[in-house]
């Protein structure tokens, strides 16, 4: 991704978009498909949706909203993928009922609509509330049913709250409860070539610096000077510490755990700088990051840092050779 598309990404990670455009209506009406709406005037109530919940046996997931942004509560108000939220969401408002299938309690365990209290439950019960808790959506979500042939729409059986009968409905409603896989995990995207000197100031060793002798030329270490031979394997991994950086976990930075490893400054094309700072914590590495720019680079430096400020990233410990690496490691040497 070249530097344009890093800055559309981190845009979107510090909530630039926000929740008017998650949320508003559509401005183009679902196709009529045959059966009435599940739930009618949903998109135009959208716009005050301020929480969803969503519970499956044991699991819960919360979102909340938080100005112009949503968040998992239970992920310390961690950002989420809007665009998980804006699928579900357009899923409900365009959701059809199709066919009646009755209240046999026998019948409502089979198609996963259910008592979601009952611990042999499979239903999803989903609630959107606004922001005084008064109830947008509520409804049981059960089983799926997919379709090969053609250009058939999916379908999922539905009980509404307050509704003994279960219906089976029209429509796409992705519904996950795992917190993880709503979180918003691209981190950066800085190309390798952008990268053009990096300080590695690791804990009680002295610094080592690599660095290219002209844009386009290949990263080499230059402090120590001369150095008896060098990696080139490594030393592009460090030239790729950004590409398409995502993370494992996110914690806020005054809570990151382990013991602290150093820091490391990247110059980059474009009047760029990220300086990282890594902890290590059992085979997992945290890292903190802040941007700098000037001219050119100012706009992008504030972007990123609308993502990164105030949080610790958990990446795999593998990436500590391309964040903070050891001489030993870039020259072979022992």
């Amino acid at each position: 991704m070249r530097r344009r598309g890093l800055i559309l990404l981190a845009a979107a990670g510090a909530g630039s978009i926000g929740a008017a455009l998650l949320l508003a209506p559509g401005d183009t009406p679902a196709p009529e498909t045959g059966g009435a709406l599940a739930f009618p005037g949903l998109a135009e109530r959208l716009s005050r949706a301020a929480s969803l919940e969503i519970r499956r046996n044991d699991a819960t997931l919360r979102v909340k909203r938080e100005g112009d942004r949503w968040v998992l509560p239970d992920r310390h108000d961690y950002p989420i993928r809007e665009a998980r939220l804006r699928e579900l969401l357009t899923g409900l408002s365009e959701l059809r009922l199709v066919e009646s299938r009755g209240s046999d309690p026998l019948n409502l365990a089979r198609f996963g609509v259910d008592d979601p209290a009952s611990p042999e439950s499979t239903a999803n019960h989903l609630r959107l509330l606004d922001a005084e808790g008064g109830v947008i959506v509520d409804v049981l979500l059960g089983r799926r049913r997919m379709r090969t042939q053609g250009n058939l729409p999916e379908s999922v059986y539905i009980r509404r709250a307050g509704d003994s009968e279960a219906w089976l409905a029209e429509g796409r409603i992705p519904v996950e409860t795992d917190a993880a896989s709503w979180m918003e995990r691209d981190v950066a995207n800085l190309a390798a070539e952008r990268v053009q000197r990096v300080v590695v100031r690791r804990v009680a060793v002295p610094a080592i610096t690599v660095a290219r002798a002209a844009p386009g030329a290949p990263l080499l270490v230059t402090d120590p000077p001369d150095p008896p031979q060098v990696d080139r394997t490594a030393l592009d991994d460090i030239a790729r510490a950004f590409e398409f950086l995502t993370f494992m976990d996110a914690l806020p930075e005054a809570q990151t755990p382990g013991e602290a490893q150093g820091e490391a400054r990247f110059e980059l094309s474009g009047n760029l700088a990220v300086t990282v700072w890594g902890s290590r914590f059992e085979q997992f590495l945290f890292i903190r990051m802040l941007a700098e720019g000037s001219a050119e680079g100012e706009v992008e430096a504030r972007l990123l840092n609308a993502r990164w400020a105030g949080w610790a990233y958990q990446v795999g410990i593998w990436k500590e050779k391309a964040f903070l690496p050891r001489l030993e490691e870039l020259t072979g040497g022992p």
